[in-house]
């Protein structure tokens, strides 16, 4: 018998549940948790064997739940029973982390759990999104066409994330670069510059004076750098955990010079593709505001929807309720409106998901396009300042000489 260490949580209680168990096979621990009425929390591993890089390379990523998802959606289609096609899947699944997961959602369907409670076990997996899309198709009987939506979203999601993730990346990359040949020039170049300007007994500039202060800093007290930046990352990540912070977040994301037009059209964009795809399934309007709330990820632009809930809930149109929030872009209601008089609001909102995705991609091509040059101009401007500082005593030093 071998020892698993293990961390599930207690059905009943909602707790969080460290510990070890015997069995022969990391499997069989599982099973046997499961059977205890435990949900796993993390992967199983053999006591002495944990390895934490494992784990981070085990964690559900959206292409795990994109892939199960489309599986899902093809095994059912093709007339398998849940539990088989459960089965089926996680017997595919490299996956250990998402394999689990899909194991404790067998163990409960197989144990008479609808299929959206088995999901609702694991919410960090599968969102509010996901929950009404499957109690929906499963109480139409299009469980199939509901997962290949869910999948679909999933997907577009996914490509929009990838491509502002993308646009973000050059810049951060030359601007880190950046400081890292700035912190190369001050602690190897500028030194030996300072050597050779005291050895001629020149009197220097208040640029390089200013130059050489911030080098002797950074080489004698490099440790102190270090160390306050360590301290300032941690309070800071810290900050953003809390709700002052959170709320910074979201607004710094929605006003940011450059790219805040991006992410608001991100979340437009996020908000009427998922309201399309719960109204277009028979979710309810109120409903479909509160999930839409919770999927923008976003906790200001989700006080807006919630705003607009409370009037549409008050007997208010959609449009209505909608038109004059903070960040909801004015197409979002007029669409809305012209889907209200015909009778189409969801094709309405799928259209005008559209639109701003299409923009999406046009505005990204742009700003990458543009970015370039942009920091090419800073980089020329940093370096052209730091050598000019260099400089300085030299031109002073041939201007005396040629006077005399």
């Amino acid at each position: 018998m071998k020892k698993f260490s293990y961390k599930v949580k207690d059905k009943v209680t909602g707790k969080i549940v460290k510990g070890e168990i015997s069995a022969d096979s990391k499997r069989a621990a599982g099973k046997a948790l499961i059977d205890q009425g435990y949900i796993l929390q993390d992967d199983i591993y053999e006591v002495g064997q944990e390895n934490p890089l494992n784990r981070f390379l085990n964690r559900i990523t959206t292409k795990d739940k994109i892939v199960f998802t489309r599986q899902f959606a093809t095994l059912i289609g093709a007339g398998l029973p849940l539990a088989q096609a459960l089965r089926t899947i996680s017997e595919q699944t490299e996956n250990k982390k998402m394999r689990s997961v899909i194991d404790e959602i067998l163990a409960s369907v197989e144990s008479g759990s609808s299929l959206k409670d088995a999901f609702s076990k694991f919410p960090e997996v599968f969102d509010k999104v996901y929950l009404a899309l499957i109690a929906a198709g499963e109480m139409s009987g299009t469980l199939d066409e509901s997962l290949r939506r869910i999948a679909t979203q999933q997907e577009k999601d996914a490509a929009m994330m990838s491509k502002i993730r993308g646009a973000l990346t050059y810049p951060i990359i030359v601007l880190v670069v950046i400081a890292l040949v700035m912190a190369f020039m001050m602690v190897q170049v500028v030194p030996q510059v300072k050597q050779l300007y005291k050895d001629m007994h020149q009197t220097l500039p208040m640029a390089t004076e200013i130059l050489i202060g911030i080098s002797d800093f950074m080489i004698n007290f490099w440790w102190l750098v270090i160390i306050i930046a360590g301290i300032g990352g941690y309070f800071f990540r810290q900050y953003l955990k809390t709700e002052p912070g959170i709320k910074f977040a979201a607004n710094f994301k929605l006003n940011v010079p450059l790219f805040s037009p991006l992410f608001r059209k991100l979340y437009m964009a996020r908000f009427t593709r998922t309201g399309q795809l719960l109204l277009s399934t028979g979710v309810q309007m109120l409903d479909m505001l509160n999930i839409c709330g919770d999927a923008m990820n976003n906790v200001v632009v989700k006080k807006s929807v919630d705003d607009a809930a409370k009037l549409v809930q008050g007997g208010k149109s959609l449009s209505e309720s909608l038109k004059g929030k903070d960040y909801i872009l004015d197409m979002v209601p007029q669409m809305i409106n012209i889907g209200e008089q015909s009778g189409k609001i969801d094709e309405m909102l799928g259209k005008t998901a559209q639109v701003y995705e299409d923009e999406l991609d046009e505005e990204i091509h742009a700003l990458s396009t543009a970015i370039e040059p942009v920091l090419m101009v800073f980089l020329a401007i940093v370096a052209g300042t730091m050598v000019s500082a260099i400089l300085l005593p030299i031109y002073g030093l041939v201007g005396n000489i040629n006077i005399r």
